[in-house]
């Protein structure tokens, strides 16, 4: 007795204490669905220790979370009447009062900077004193804030299109806990509703808070959508094919107990849910649902061969069961390669995909036969799938191109190879924080509208050490900010920047009575008296702490970036870099450029490396479960051909369709590859049972594993492209085109199965006949007892 048969007679033999395991694994599992929480931050996909996560965290170490900004804009004359210039202020006012903000900076805000000349020191007047009642005084408060308060500029105001902006702050301890989202959800967007409806004004909202919390509800929306949208078309097609509710309930019964584990171990295991974890459980009911489609298909192709219930579902279970784990070890492996990456975010994917995979297949192969245990034998109408006539007919036409015309498949390959390729050279990548967001949500809308309107909304930062304390206030390092200050504004990318060097300026503007003019840097002899008034007051020490540290060594220049490239933000790099080696000498400053978006950045490129390295340890580690099953090392060549072309053919797509390589479209080639490897497994297993079986003769050997074989793996292979298709319903332009290109993918990967695979079988037919090269396997695949009269699609 083998082992396969034992397990099907331990399985078989207890039934209820199988189930009554499950069923208490599935409530235990289902129990740590309470601690699955949101991700509150943008996913960082670089190592902790990387140099650049170093000076990150550098940063936040000296001016705290720099990402706690909201802000809202409105352009729109209207708001210079006094009724809604007075409600736009009085809407600001009210989240001002609220306890999770720190701070706001609108109009009503403002704060003059005068010079008192007897006190010798700087002090704030208010910009008005009491609401404007009349047009006049409104056009009064513009003309002071546009004309003469350039400190403001692109900071509240852009002057030549009239558009107003108020900043909120955010309290920087709440900032990545839930207390930010029920404040956005349930005070500030109310609130916005509220205003908009009485004063007939649009009002836009960004920051990276704000986007961050409307991304997690998206991403939180979408889980229901990929689940329940995964099972309905799953379903929907696994009837079509086998026209039994039965079968179908039971393939549901499987996937679902299924997507409670996989939220169950994110709980567990204590995983944010992040763009790639939502992606779990929809991908465990796409896989999972092929294991039904193999164990019920077997099963009724043994019932229709002797109508013995008992025989059928032991050998469900002894010839199925090797073949499936096998095919599911491949698929696990492809995404346990993300495990040796060193990001965070790939590796707790990998653990949850492969974790998930396995767990599905363990489920199927219990789950299926015990339920089949208790009912009564199929009727002859849920067979009648197993002779429809046209699956027959694209059998037929496979087996005829294979014998036909391999020169043909040969040929398209070579072409499909060429233009690939240079499809491949198009390929661009991209590390932008926004680009995957619903394009059509109002809040990319509105990401859209500041930038054009003051620059982006994506901090960059600049953190400068002058390695002394009180250096930055010293006149020579004030200039060479300026100069640096320069260099930001002379990328249209790049909004405005703003620094301790707009204070200085606007403190000798105060001193010349506020005459726009002198809106620059003091001189030489200005700077004595000009920073003694500054020493004695306190007016604008509030300000000074945002740009400046308590010791005055470091400074920080803070701008804000539009959706651009990596390509864009390299070259932006290169030009600031050449400006800071320039005007700070490595000796007497060290400046890095920081800030979420870089971070981000720097991380998709990081990715992009890693992806190699895991892509090609999934071959790898797929090539080895190749030779361990078949021992042959032609075979390794043979098999791992039709699945690298489909890899190389959607590469070459996603440069022909300007579809960038990101984090979230890193992943296609694992997950297809790791998938499209079943189908070789499948075929190449039966193959060699037909060489036994044929005492090693080729062709027909490779005819009659195609017919085999053929059918399952158009099953499997549709209801995967249906499958993953669900994923184009996303909003997320990343998870649209993982969704569509790894359904192409495996598309391509059947077709290369059921035709190149042969073709190349059929080729190399006198080598792989003289050598013999199907020794007997290190793993017995398919039991040897009745392989002849096998019928299933191994």
């Amino acid at each position: 007795m083998n082992f396969w048969t034992k397990v099907a007679s331990i399985i078989l033999r207890n039934r209820f204490l199988v189930l009554l395991i499950i069923a208490i694994i599935t409530g235990l599992l289902a129990s740590q669905m309470q601690y699955m929480k949101f991700s509150y931050t943008e996913a960082n996909l670089l190592p902790e220790d990387h140099e650049t996560n170093v000076e990150y965290n550098k940063f936040l170490e000296i001016f705290g979370e720099e990402g706690n900004l909201v802000i809202l804009g409105i352009k729109d004359s209207a708001v210079f009447t006094p009724k809604k210039f007075n409600a736009w202020n009085k809407l600001v006012e009210q989240f001002d009062e609220r306890e999770e903000i720190d701070f706001t900076i609108s109009i009503a805000d403002v704060q003059k900077l005068k010079a008192d000349r007897k006190k010798r020191k700087f002090v704030l007047e208010p910009l008005y004193e009491k609401n404007p009642s009349t047009k006049e005084e409104v056009n009064s408060i513009k003309k002071q804030l546009f004309e003469k308060l350039p400190f403001y500029d692109n900071l509240l105001y852009n002057k030549n299109t009239g558009t107003l902006q108020t900043a909120i702050y955010i309290k920087k301890n709440i900032i990545n806990t839930p207390i930010r989202r029920d404040f956005i959800f349930n005070v500030l967007i109310p609130a916005i509703k509220k205003f908009e409806k009485e004063n007939n004004l649009n009002v836009r909202v960004s920051g990276m808070p704000y986007i961050r919390t409307l991304n997690a509800q998206n991403i939180q929306d979408e889980i229901v959508l990929f689940v329940g949208g995964a099972l309905a078309i799953t379903a929907l097609i696994f009837f079509f094919f086998f026209r039994s509710f039965r079968a179908t309930l039971i393939t549901l019964l499987v996937v679902i107990i299924g997507v409670i584990w996989a939220f169950g171990f994110i709980g567990w295991f204590g995983y944010e849910i992040t763009v790639l974890t939502a992606l779990i459980p929809p991908l465990i009911i796409v896989i999972g649902v092929p294991n039904a489609v193999f164990l019920i298909n077997k099963y009724q192709q043994e019932i229709k061969k002797h109508g013995q219930q008992a025989k059928a579902l032991q050998r469900v279970i002894t010839k199925i069961g090797n073949a499936t784990l096998m095919t599911n070890i491949t698929t696990a492996s492809g995404f346990a390669t993300f495990v040796f990456v060193k990001s965070n975010l790939l590796r707790e994917f990998g653990i949850l995909a492969s974790v998930n995979i396995i767990s599905i297949f363990i489920l199927a192969l219990l789950i299926v036969p015990i339920i089949y245990s208790f009912m009564p034998l199929p009727k002859k109408k849920h067979l009648s799938h197993l002779e429809t006539k046209w699956i027959e007919n694209v059998v037929n036409w496979m087996e005829k191109m294979v014998k036909n015309q391999r020169i043909t498949i040969y040929f398209a390959t070579v072409i499909v190879i060429i233009l690939s390729i240079i499809g491949v050279y198009k390929i661009r990548v991209s590390g932008s924080l926004i680009e995957d967001m619903p394009k059509k949500m109002e809040f990319y809308k509105d990401i859209k509208f500041f930038e054009k309107e003051f620059g982006g909304i994506m901090p960059l930062e600049i953190l400068i050490d002058t390695k002394r304390d009180k250096g930055v206030m010293k006149l020579s390092t004030l200039k060479k900010m300026e100069e640096l200050n320069e260099a930001i504004e002379s990328f249209p990318e790049l909004s405005k920047p703003i620094s301790v060097v707009n204070l200085v300026k606007y403190s000798k503007q105060a001193y010349y009575k506020g005459n726009p003019k002198y809106y620059q840097l003091p001189t030489n002899q200005e700077q004595s008296y000009i920073f003694s008034y500054t020493k004695n007051s306190n007016s604008d020490a509030g300000m000074l702490k945002t740009f400046v540290d308590s010791t005055g060594r470091y400074a920080r220049i803070t701008t804000f970036m539009k959706d651009i490239g990596t390509d864009k933000m390299d070259v932006i790099q290169e030009r600031l870099k050449v400006v800071i080696a320039k005007e700070f000498p490595a000796e007497k400053y060290s400046v890095s450029l920081t800030g979420k978006a870089l971070v981000f950045i720097k991380g998709t490129n990081y990715l992009i490396k890693n992806l190699v390295i895991s892509l090609s340890l999934a071959i790898l580690l797929i090539a080895i479960f190749m030779a361990w099953m078949f021992r042959s090392p032609q075979m390794i060549l043979i098999s791992l051909i039709p699945n690298m072309l489909p890899l190389l053919i959607t590469a070459g797509l996603m440069g022909f369709l300007n579809i960038p390589i990101k984090p979230s479209t890193i992943l296609v080639f694992s997950i297809a590859f790791g998938i499209s490897v079943d189908d070789t497994i499948h075929f190449l297993a039966k193959y060699r049972q037909e060489l036994i079986g044929n005492k090693w003769k080729i062709k027909p050997s490779v005819y009659a594993a195609l017919r085999e074989t053929g059918v399952s793996m158009f099953y499997t292979s549709i209801v995967l492209f249906f499958g993953f298709l669900v994923f184009t319903l996303s909003s997320f332009g990343g998870t649209i085109a993982l969704g569509g290109l790894v359904s192409v993918t495996l598309l391509l990967a059947m077709v290369s199965n059921l035709l190149l695979l042969p073709s190349l079988l059929l080729t190399f037919e006198k080598k792989i006949a003289n050598k013999k090269v199907f020794k007997e396997p290190k793993l017995v695949i398919f039991p040897k007892e009745d392989e002849k009269s096998e019928d299933l699609e191994n």
